[in-house]
């Protein structure tokens, strides 16, 4: 079987100084690999070919036969590293929560340990008597949810 780490260290060593970064690997027992990039700017072919043959160099097929497939990873699936969330800073995302809330708001900020999502709220104002709509800051940790997907408006 394909050792995953030392594919993942070809694929990172091969995108290395550009905006594209691995997003998702996926190896079977039946050796079918999967590798998911995504970039700061946009994916063409020419990138995923350039790392389908970094693979095919590194790991002979004639020793071990294996399936490669290398794609971008589509705007309609959640995001999985933090890289994403910075790439999609300012866009419209649903956040489900991992007790089951289902949330929806801005992308304002994010880091290695989690992201916040200003979502609009009523806020009780002194002095009012209605509440008044305001966005308010969400703060999650990655592991506090289930998913965070970005909201595409046409």
């Amino acid at each position: 079987m394909i050792d995953k780490q030392a594919l993942t260290q070809v694929i990172n060593e091969t995108l290395e100084g550009s905006d594209k970064f691995l997003v998702q690997l996926t190896v079977s027992r039946d050796n079918i690999i999967d590798v998911q990039l995504d970039s700061m700017s946009d994916i063409n072919i020419d990138d995923c070919v350039k790392v389908n043959n970094a693979v095919l160099d590194a790991f002979d097929r004639d020793v071990e036969d294996y399936e490669l497939t290398v794609g971008s990873y589509g705007i309609t699936s959640p995001l999985l590293v933090p890289r994403q969330y910075e790439k999609n800073l300012g866009e419209e995302v649903e956040v489900l929560t991992a007790d089951g809330r289902k949330l929806k708001g801005e992308l304002t900020a994010c880091d290695e340990n989690g992201f916040t999502v200003a979502i609009a709220t009523k806020v009780k104002i002194e002095g009012k008597k209605r509440p008044e709509v305001q966005m308010v800051d969400n703060v999650f940790q990655y592991n506090e949810i289930k998913y965070t997907k970005i909201i595409i408006k046409f």
